[in-house]
């Protein structure tokens, strides 16, 4: 795949957004107005994720991915969307990913207590989280933990990401109160020699439907299934940059952090809210050109809350932008068709949005 060098994505230090300094605060802030504005995505360094503890939940959640379909059978719940516990192979596809399920296993959680109202209202979108019987050791503390932390580097970043758009500092955080947050561990699974060097890649090129992706890196597990460096360049995150009029299709770049960083990446909610100023970040996974090999990673997924109006702010609202964002939606209403869209909610989902009770009259006039 054409690149562009990654070299170019800006980085942010998560010190300078904490610290009291002007000089610091405008200098990530113009970092993010041009990593969010034209590429939808930005390093972080001083994020505060343990490393060692990852690969420890690394370790930990591939020895789960290791057990038969059948055991691993009762904890992929369709009844909740998989929005907890394990999402078994084939199963989600991008949006405009042409109908190929993408290859990968995966394990959601939610890292912090859920909404109840929240959970009354929907509860797909809300239900407790979901545990192997007998789990590996550090597979349930390590995705919490992990979930915690990249959380938390995600709410230094949104308060950054006010600043450098001229906003009260806590508007995008305010959003995520209480809201549907997920953490996700992913196993990219291993092609066969024919499926190699195809146009077949591990996750098709889609945008994520949140506000703000966390991604900690993750690591190669060679064909005897031990952790190794990869075994070409051919695999991995690559993005698409905003479209210019030199470049109508964007530029296709790889996302490799800089040794010690993680990614962040701008979610369609944050799009949305901010009018098309910061770009939901269009990413592909792209799989190695030999047979065998798996890939392990990670995502945090920070939501603004269901019963948030998905509408540009008002700083935000040119007749442009209404026009491509228009009309407003509840945040909650459109997660539920996202994850539609996506195959992991059943279409008759839908049923669930606008007026339910067109039979009441006739159950009551043939009671009369």
């Amino acid at each position: 795949m054409a690149e562009t060098s990654s070299l170019n994505i800006p980085t942010v230090d998560l010190a300078d957004l904490s610290s009291n300094d002007p000089a610091g605060i405008e200098r990530a802030s113009a970092a993010i107005r041009e990593a969010f504005g034209v590429f939808g995505l930005v390093y972080l360094k001083n994020h505060g994720v343990d490393t060692q503890a990852l690969n420890r939940y690394y370790d930990a959640f591939a020895e789960f991915i290791a057990r038969p379909a059948e055991a691993k059978k009762p904890f992929g719940r369709a009844d909740i969307w998989y929005q907890r516990g394990w999402t078994p192979p084939n199963t989600e596809v991008a949006v405009a990913g042409n109908g190929q399920p993408d290859f990968k296993e995966c394990y959601f959680v939610a890292p912090y207590p859920n909404d109840e109202q929240a959970a009354m209202e929907f509860p797909e979108l809300y239900p407790e989280n979901v545990w192997p019987a007998n789990p590996p050791a550090f597979f349930q503390d390590g995705i919490m933990q992990l979930g915690r932390s990249l959380h938390e580097a995600g709410l230094k970043l949104l308060r950054g990401a006010a600043l450098a758009l001229g906003l009260p500092e806590t508007v995008f955080a305010d959003f995520c109160q209480r809201a549907p947050h997920v953490t996700r561990a992913l196993q990219y699974l291993p092609l066969t020699e024919a499926q190699v060097n195809t146009d077949i890649v591990w996750g098709e090129e889609h945008t994520d439907f949140n506000l703000l992706t966390l991604l900690p890196g993750g690591r190669f597990l060679d064909p005897s299934g031990r952790a190794a460096p990869g075994p070409d360049n051919k695999s991995g995150l690559y993005l698409r940059t905003r479209a210019t009029a030199e470049d109508p299709k964007g530029k296709m770049v790889r996302g490799t952090a800089p040794a010690g960083c993680i990614v962040a990446q701008v979610g369609q909610q944050l799009e949305i809210l901010t009018g098309g100023t910061f770009l939901a970040t269009p990413h592909v996974i792209t799989a190695p050109g030999v047979s065998g090999w798996q890939r392990q990673s990670a995502a945090h997924f920070m939501h603004v809350h269901t019963s948030t109006v998905l509408y540009p702010l008002q700083k935000f609202r040119t007749p442009e932008a209404i026009r491509n964002y228009a009309p407003p939606v509840l945040a909650g209403t459109y997660d539920i068709k996202t994850l539609v869209d996506i195959g992991l909610a059943p279409p008759s989902a839908l049923d669930k949005l606008g007026y339910r009770h067109y039979d009441r009259l006739n159950q009551q006039r043939a009671k009369s």
